[in-house]
């Protein structure tokens, strides 16, 4: 028994190889989350922020639950959509998930 103690102790003596077997599975782990993760959720969210950046009056726009209605009025946190010819209603910015069109689509 003490013998396997012997051969362990006399393994663990490399110190520098050892330090760099442990970080390197760490550093690997990191770069693939990154990469598989973290990386494309940034560029998703960047590309929903310069889309509600460029939201104007006249584009067409589906909220998060899913209602359709053109935007009549917008300032920096609302919006007013239009959903039929009478009913506007009242939505924060961010509820909104994506614009269908946009008001230079039906000029051209």
């Amino acid at each position: 028994m003490f013998e396997s103690f012997e051969l362990a102790a006399a393994a663990g003596t490399g110190g520098g190889s050892s330090i760099v077997s442990l970080v390197l599975p760490l550093v690997l782990m990191f770069a693939i989350f990154y990469f598989l993760l973290i990386r494309p959720q940034q560029k998703k969210q960047k590309n929903r922020n310069s889309m509600l950046g460029g939201l104007k009056k006249g584009d067409k726009v589906v909220t998060i639950g899913g209602l359709h209605g053109t935007i009549m009025e917008i300032t920096d946190d609302i919006v007013v959509l239009r959903v039929n010819d009478v009913t506007k209603l009242t939505f924060d910015r961010g509820s909104i998930s994506h614009a269908t069109s946009s008001a230079n689509d039906g000029e051209a």
